[in-house]
Order: structure tokens, then C-alpha cells, then sequence
């Protein structure tokens, strides 16, 4: 899993007045959720972009008024119109400790029916799963250069090792589409193979 380093300022002020004036000096308010209750703090906003907008997801290593803390995110609040990041909570983690994440697919390869003209489609990007952060890897690779066309791969095909896949086995993850003008030519391949 990928690690990430933030430095936070504790906040005092909880109310909605205190939220939108941190909002206007560039802070996002945060949370985390910790093993000795919840820490409140903001971050410059600049800091967080390598975090929010990336497909990556990251172990940080967060640093608030000297003190250190490993976690997630738990979740981001964005502003319905302006897609303005609003509030980040964090849940505080132990490398022993299993937790529940989203990480991103890595697909390996070109798949064969890709190569026959149909079209590549990921369905998914990031698989739910389950584990201790020391075991989580970066990404989970995805080997496609099998698929071909009309074919797709599923969550039962994905293997991985010290984790767990929560999401349903029967899910497909990508597939290759037969284009409109493949469609006909492939159905009379498959009547000359009966």
C-alpha cells in the first residue's frame, strides 16, 4: 500500500462559522477516528490534492502538532455544485489491524479480442477488500491478455494473497465488447463451428 505524509493543525472551534472562516484561509476540516477517541484538525487544502485526486489508495502518515498517527480515508466530503473538498475523516490504523479498503485494479497486458477489434471496457476500477494494511498492495494486477472478444474476467478469476475480495465473485471486472460490425462475422464463425 502506498504511504503518504501530512502535517494538520488541531482546531478548537467546532461550529459552522469556525468551519467555513478555516475554509476561507485555504483549510479543510478533518477528523480522525482514533483508538483514543476523535481528533479534530484542518490541512491546507494544496496538501491534500496528491491524496483526494489520484485512483491510488494510501496509508498516510499523519502528523498533528507533533504527534503521530497512521490512517485511512474514511471518507470525503465534496460541495454538491462547486466539487470543492468540505470535510475528510480518517480512521486511525495499526499494521496488525484488519481493515476494510478500496484498492485500484492494474490491468496487465492487451486483451486478445482487443487485438481482434472488439473493445476493451473496465467495468470496475477498485475492488473492495479485506486485510492489515502491511499486507495491502498498491494495486491488485489483473492479467487480460486472455479476455477475448465478447468474454469478460469476473472477481472470482482475480487472485491475491493475505487478502480478502469483498466485493460479489460473480461481478464482472472487464470485459471486450464485439463492435456492431463484428457481430454478424463472429456469429457465422461460431455457426461454421457447430
Amino acid at each position: 500500500m502506498k504511504t503518504l505524509s501530512l502535517s494538520g493543525s488541531k482546531r478548537e472551534l467546532l461550529g459552522r462559522s469556525a468551519l467555513n472562516s478555516l475554509r476561507g484561509e485555504g483549510y479543510i476540516p478533518c477528523e480522525l477516528y482514533g483508538k483514543s477517541g476523535n481528533l479534530h484538525f484542518s490541512i491546507f487544502v494544496s496538501d491534500l490534492k496528491p491524496l483526494v485526486y489520484s485512483p491510488d489508495t494510501f496509508k498516510v502518515n499523519l502528523s498533528i502538532h507533533g504527534e503521530a498517527y497512521e490512517a485511512v480515508v474514511k471518507q470525503i466530503q465534496f460541495h454538491p455544485l462547486s466539487e470543492e473538498i468540505l470535510h475528510i475523516d480518517f480512521f486511525e490504523v495499526s499494521d496488525d489491524q484488519v481493515i476494510k479498503i478500496e484498492l485500484p485494479i492494474n490491468f496487465i497486458g492487451t486483451a486478445a479480442g482487443a487485438r481482434e477489434g472488439g473493445k476493451f471496457v473496465k467495468k470496475i476500477r477498485k475492488l473492495k477488500v479485506k486485510g492489515t494494511p502491511a499486507n495491502m498492495p498498491e494495486t491488485i494486477d489483473v492479467d487480460i491478455s486472455h479476455l477475448a472478444l465478447g468474454k469478460s474476467i469476473k472477481v472470482k478469476e482475480v487472485i491475491v494473497s493475505n487478502i480478502e475480495i469483498l466485493n460479489a465473485m460473480a461481478t464482472p471486472i472487464a470485459s471486450v465488447e464485439i463492435p456492431r460490425g463484428l457481430r454478424g462475422k463472429t456469429e457465422e464463425a461460431d455457426g461454421k463451428k457447430k
